[in-house]
C-alpha cells in the first residue's frame, strides 16, 4: 500500500486504554475539518471497539470496515454516501463495528488496497489505532505521516507508553514519527519535563482536564469542538491541527518517504554493495558506510558478544535480545540518517539486525525456499543454487571480518573452532544444514563459506516420485528391503542427494526399532522416536580430545543397536561398519562417493584398506559381499535433475571378484527443447536371491515388481510436474509412457580386480 502523496494519514494510539484515544481522534478530526476546509475521513480501526466513535459522533454506520474492505464498487466523491457515514459538518466517518455485538476482523491487504483509492480523495485521514499493535494497526503506522501518542500525567499510564514505544521501535517505526499529546492536564499531575525525559519524546500539546464540556458533547453525540468551540479544551485542539498542518506533516512525511536519498545510498537497493550496473561496490560506498557506523555505535550501546553468549539454547532470552538490539539500532539510525527513506531504513535495520545476531546476508537465502546451497568466495562474491542452478546473488557480506564473524558463529555453540591453528572446518546450522568453512591463508581471496541447504522435514517418497527421480514399483521395493533388515549403501557424487535419500529411506525403518546414526556434523532427519544421535568432536587446542567416525561405530556396538545409520564412510570407518553389518545389526545404512555400483565396491575396498589392518584384499571383498545386499545408485544430472540411476544387488563372491546383479536402472535417451535430459527407468528382469528368504518368513513380495511387461510397471511413473525444478514436463511425460522393455535379462557381471 501507498497513501497518496497529496494525503496525510494522522493516526492516533496509546500505551493503555482509558487516555481518551475515541475523543481525541473525533475532534481532532471534526477541528481538521472546520479549520482547514478540506475533505476529512475518521476511521475507527480500535480492536476493542464497541461503537464509540458511532456515538461520539451521532452516526449510523453504512458499512464497517471489514465490509469497506470487501466493496467491489468504484469509490468516487459522488459514491461516497454509499459507504461513508457523512456528518452534517462534512466529516466523513467509517466505523470498526455497528455495535458491541461485532468484533473488528478485516483482511489487512484488501483494507490497504482500498484505503489507498479513498487517499485520492481525501486530504486528511485520520485513524484512531487503540491501544493494541496488531498487522493491521502496523500496516498503518508505516503509512502514516504522523503517529500521535496519547498519554495522561499518571504513572502507570506513562510507564504503559513507554512500553508500546518501546514496541513500535521493535517494529522500526521511526522515533521522529512520534508526536507526543498529554491528555486530561490537571493539578497534581506529573509533569510535562518528567514525561518528556521519561518517555524521551517532546511534548507536542497538551490537553487541559475538562469532564463537563466532555461529558456534555458525549451525552449529545457531538464533538465538543463543534459545540463548544470556545472551551480551553477546544482551543488546545484547533492549536494541535495548526501545529501540524504548520509544515510537520509535510516534514514527516518527507522524512518518511522522499524520492532521493542520494546522501545516504547512490544505490536504493536493500542489498549491500549492489548496482544497477551489477558490479560489486567497494565497502567504501555510503549506504556501507552508515552500515558500519551503526554497527560500531551499536556495539558502544550493548555488549554483543556477551549477550550472544547467554542466550544460547534459550528462545526467551533469544527473543529479548533481538528485541532490545532492534530498539537500539532503531535509535542509532534515526541519530545517524534521520532523512533516510522509510522503505531503505527498514532495509537497513533488518541487515544490520542480521549481522549483529544472525548470518548477515545469508539470512534471507536460507529463509528461500528455492535456493538449495550456498557458496561464499570471499566476502564479495555469494553464488547459490536454484534449481540445479548456481547464479550470483546480488548480496554480499560488508567485509572479510564480517565474513569471518558470521563463520564463528556458526561453528562456536558446536563446540567447534576455526582459527591460523585449524583454518577449516565442518559444521552445521539449527536446521541441520551442512555447512563447511575455511579462511586465510588456505583460503587466497578471503574465507569460503558452503552451506548445503535441507528442506525442512527432509523429501517425501511421493515428491520423489513427482520429481521423477524414482519410481513407485522402485520405492515399493526399496521400502520392503528396509523394513525386512537389508543392509543399504546409498552411493553418488557430490551433491547427488546421498544424506536426503538417506533420510527417505530411513522413514521406512519400524518406529519400534532402536536406531544410533554416527555422523561428522548431524544432518539425518529421522522421524522415529527412539534414535541416538552420535557426532564426532575434532582435536581441542592442544591436538588431543578428537573422537572419530572409528570410535563412535565401535562405541555404538555396545549401545544395543538395532540398526547403525553411518552420515558417510570417508576413511577406515569403513571396515567397522561392514564388521557391525557382520554381526547382527541387519538394516543398517550408510553412504558412500562413487560413481556406480561398481566402484563404490571398489570404494569401500579402499576405504576398507585405510584402516590400516593389513587385510588380504579377498578377504575385504568377502566382508563387502556378506555385509552388503543393495547399492542404491543416485546421481545430479547435467540439467541439475537428480535420478536414482540404479539399484543393485550384491549378489556373493566368485571367484576373487564380487558380483551384482542390476535390478533397476534409469537410461537417458536425449534432450528435449530446454536441454532437459529426458529417459525412462528399466526393469532389468533380475529376481534378487534375497526375495525367498523374505517370502519363506511370510513377507508378500509381488514378482509384478521385478516384471519386465510395462502393463505392470505404468504406474511407477510420476505424472507431469515442474515442481521441485528436478524434472522437465517431457522427462515426465517420457515416464509416463511406460518402462521400456530392455530385452532379455542381462546375467550377474563380475567386478573385474583393480589393478
Amino acid at each position: 500500500m501507498a497513501i497518496n502523496a497529496q494525503c496525510h494519514l494522522i493516526a492516533v494510539s496509546g500505551g493503555k486504554g482509558g487516555v481518551g484515544k475515541s475523543v481525541f481522534a473525533a475532534n481532532l478530526a471534526m477541528a481538521l475539518q472546520l479549520e482547514l476546509r478540506q475533505p476529512v475521513l475518521l476511521i475507527d480501526l480500535d480492536n476493542k471497539s464497541c461503537g464509540d466513535q458511532n456515538v461520539l459522533l451521532g452516526l449510523k454506520p453504512i458499512k464497517t470496515v471489514s465490509e469497506f474492505a470487501t466493496f467491489t464498487g468504484v469509490i468516487t466523491p459522488q459514491t461516497l454516501n454509499q459507504i461513508f457515514a457523512i456528518h452534517q459538518s462534512g466529516l466523513t466517518y467509517l466505523p470498526a463495528v455497528r455495535g458491541p455485538e461485532e468484533s473488528l476482523s478485516v483482511d489487512v491487504d484488501l483494507f490497504s488496497k482500498q484505503l489507498d483509492s479513498v487517499s485520492r480523495i481525501f486530504k486528511f485521514i485520520v485513524v484512531d489505532l487503540g491501544d493494541d499493535l496488531n498487522s493491521l494497526q502496523l500496516s498503518m503506522t508505516m503509512e502514516a505521516s504522523s503517529l500521535i501518542m496519547l498519554t495522561t500525567p499518571e504513572v502507570l499510564v506513562v510507564n504503559q507508553t513507554q512500553k508500546r514505544i518501546n514496541e513500535l521501535l521493535t517494529q522500526t517505526v521511526p522515533m521522529d514519527l512520534l508526536q507526543l499529546i498529554i491528555n486530561k492536564v490537571g493539578v497534581g499531575g506529573l509533569s510535562p519535563q518528567v514525561i518528556s525525559q521519561s518517555l524521551r519524546l517532546p511534548v507536542v500539546s497538551m490537553i487541559p482536564v475538562d469532564d463537563i464540556t466532555v461529558q456534555g458533547s458525549i451525552q449529545r453525540s457531538t464533538p465538543f469542538v463543534l459545540t463548544a468551540n470556545q472551551a480551553a479544551v477546544s482551543t488546545a485542539y484547533f492549536d494541535i491541527v495548526r501545529k501540524l498542518t504548520g509544515g510537520t506533516l509535510q516534514k514527516l512525511k518527507t522524512m518518511a518517504r522522499p524520492k532521493s536519498i542520494n546522501n545516504i545510498s547512490s544505490t536504493g537497493s536493500g542489498t549491500i554493495g549492489s548496482a544497477d550496473s551489477g558490479e560489486h561496490k567497494e565497502k567504501t560506498d555510503p549506504r556501507t558506510i552508515l552500515k558500519l557506523k551503526i554497527h560500531s555505535e551499536l556495539i558502544k550501546a550493548m555488549d554483543l558478544k556477551k549477550g550472544i553468549t547467554d542466550t544460547q539454547g534459550d528462545p526467551a532470552k533469544e527473543k529479548a535480545l533481538q528485541q532490545k538490539t532492534l530498539q537500539s539500532i532503531t535509535v542509532i539510525i534515526d541519530r545517524e540518517a534521520p532523512q533516510i527513506a522509510r522503505d531503505e531504513r527498514s532495509r537497513i535495520i533488518k541487515e544490520v539486525l542480521d549481522e549483529a545476531l544472525g548470518l548477515g546476508p545469508l539470512e534471507d537465502l536460507l529463509s528461500d525456499q528455492t535456493v538449495t546451497e550456498i557458496m561464499v568466495n570471499g566476502h564479495k562474491k555469494i553464488f547459490c543454487e536454484r534449481s540445479g542452478r548456481v547464479v550470483l546473488s546480488p548480496v554480499t557480506f560488508t567485509s572479510n571480518l564480517h565474513l569471518r564473524n558470521v563463520i564463528e558463529r556458526i561453528v562456536t555453540p558446536l563446540g567447534r573452532r576455526i582459527d591460523e591453528k585449524t583454518p577449516y572446518v565442518d559444521a552445521r546450522l539449527k536446521d541441520g544444514s551442512r555447512v563447511n568453512a575455511i579462511i586465510e591463508p588456505l583460503s587466497i581471496d578471503g574465507p569460503a563459506l558452503t552451506i548445503r541447504k535441507f528442506k525442512k522435514g527432509g523429501i517425501t517418497p511421493e515428491k520423489y516420485i513427482e520429481f521423477g527421480t524414482i519410481t513407485k514399483p522402485m520405492i515399493d521395493f526399496l521400502k520392503i528391503c528396509v523394513e525386512n533388515g537389508l543392509n543399504v549403501v546409498i552411493s553418488g557424487g557430490t551433491g547427488s542427494g546421498k544424506t536426503t535419500l538417506l533420510n527417505m529411506l530411513s522413514s521406512f525403518i519400524p518406529s519400534h526399532e532402536r536406531i544410533v546414526t554416527v555422523e561428522d556434523a548431524a544432518e539425518l532427519q529421522m522421524q522415529q522416536e527412539h534414535v541416538v544421535r552420535l557426532e564426532t568432536r575434532p582435536a581441542n587446542m592442544e591436538g588431543t580430545g578428537a573422537v572419530s567416525i572409528r570410535d563412535l561405530i565401535k562405541n555404538s556396538l555396545r549401545m544395543r543397536p538395532d540398526r547403525i545409520v553411518v552420515g558417510e564412510c570417508r576413511d577406515g570407518a569403513a571396515l567397522d561398519m561392514l564388521q557391525a553389518m557382520n554381526t547382527g545389526h541387519d538394516g543398517s545404512m550408510t553412504t558412500t562417493h562413487a560413481n556406480s555400483p561398481r566402484e563404490c565396491i571398489a570404494r569401500l575396498e579402499t576405504l576398507c584398506l585405510m584402516a590400516g589392518m593389513d587385510l588380504p584384499i579377498k578377504a575385504i571383498r568377502e566382508q563387502v559381499a556378506s555385509a552388503v545386499n543393495l547399492i542404491v545408485q543416485i546421481s545430479r544430472l547435467s540439467d541439475g535433475s537428480r535420478k536414482v540411476l540404479s539399484v543393485t544387488e550384491v549378489v556373493g563372491m566368485q571367484g576373487d571378484v564380487v558380483t551384482l546383479a542390476e535390478i533397476f536402472k534409469f537410461k537417458e535417451t536425449g534432450y528435449d527443447a530446454k536441454r532437459k535430459i529426458i529417459g525412462n527407468f528399466q526393469v532389468l528382469g533380475h529376481v534378487p536371491s534375497f526375495i525367498e528368504k523374505l517370502e519363506a518368513k511370510g513377507v508378500v513380495i509381488s514378482r509384478d515388481i521385478f516384471s519386465n511387461d510395462p502393463k505392470f510397471q505404468t504406474t511407477g511413473a510420476p505424472p507431469p510436474s515442474n515442481s521441485g525444478g528436478n524434472s522437465s514436463s517431457a522427462n515426465n511425460s517420457s515416464l509416463n509412457g511406460g518402462i521400456k522393455k530392455p530385452g532379455p535379462p542381462l546375467p550377474p557381471n563380475p567386478v573385474k580386480k583393480s589393478s
